[in-house]
């Protein structure tokens, strides 16, 4: 990994929250999380064999944000035999956000930096748009300048059911596009492409536990939606699954 690149963002977000100290009138909110997942799964692809746990620093300063995410493997290969059995933090991502809202209309940019075990580090630009409305669609373009050398779109939907007192039922769904970003994988004749990647439905409901804590359960099925999507997914996934049925926990504490 490019740790030092990672210190450097890491120490950007340290100081947007020391800022927030010295700014009362603008508001600022964090939060603290952690997955519990049966899988690691990303955009169709299944990057691991295990579960894995995800934790999650995040903070909101005005219209900026920023975010430090990461993976660790409870079954992660080794390099050389190949043999299974050991946890490791395989993949740390940066994120950096700037939102503004329009009246329905929400706006944002955005930065990823992935910095990854045993892969070349990476990263992204993002636009994304979303409109108020009922389910909410959104649409999010991804542009991967790094290693992908191409782009990655995401439209979605969503609603949310409050089943009782705090508590909601959320579901959504998503399509995605991949153009030429070679990061997704390749087709059958080894080329990066222009195609349809992959579907995702899913379902969460997030349960208040005391305060600003809440647990969350969530399940999710991704599948490919063509061809060369297919063909790409087998070849990256690590044990060539194509559809993809996972879930997990999240439990999340918000100031």
């Amino acid at each position: 990994m490019k740790s030092f690149k990672v210190l450097v963002l890491a120490m950007i977000i340290a100081v947007m929250a020391a800022g927030s100290l010295y700014a009362e009138d603008i508001k600022t909110e964090g939060s603290v999380s952690a997955d519990v997942m049966s899988n690691y799964v990303w955009r169709g692809q299944k990057l691991s064999n295990s579960w894995v746990v995800q934790p999650s620093v995040g903070i909101t300063y005005g219209v900026f944000g920023a975010n430090i995410w990461a993976n660790y493997d409870s079954d992660r290969p080794e390099a050389t035999s190949g043999d299974t059995g050991h946890g490791e933090m395989t993949e740390t991502d940066v994120t950096l956000t700037y939102t503004r809202s329009i009246d329905k209309i929400t706006l944002t940019a955005g930065y990823i930096y992935y910095a990854l075990d045993g892969a070349n580090d990476t990263q992204e630009l993002f636009v994304s748009a979303g409109y108020d409305t009922l389910l909410n669609p959104t649409l999010t373009i991804y542009y991967d300048y790094d290693e992908g050398q191409g782009a990655f779109v995401v439209a979605s939907v969503g609603h949310s059911f409050e089943v009782m007192k705090e508590t909601s039922l959320d579901l959504g769904a998503s399509v995605s596009y991949n153009i030429k970003n070679k990061v997704m994988g390749y087709d059958k004749n080894g080329e990066d492409f222009n195609n349809f990647y992959n579907g995702e439905i899913s379902s969460s409901m997030t349960i208040p536990v005391w305060k600003a804590v809440s647990v969350t359960p969530k399940i999710a099925y991704s599948f490919p939606l063509s061809s060369d999507a297919k063909e790409a997914i087998k070849s990256i996934s690590d044990d060539g699954d194509k559809d993809i049925f996972y879930g997990g926990v999240n439990l999340a504490l918000s100031f």
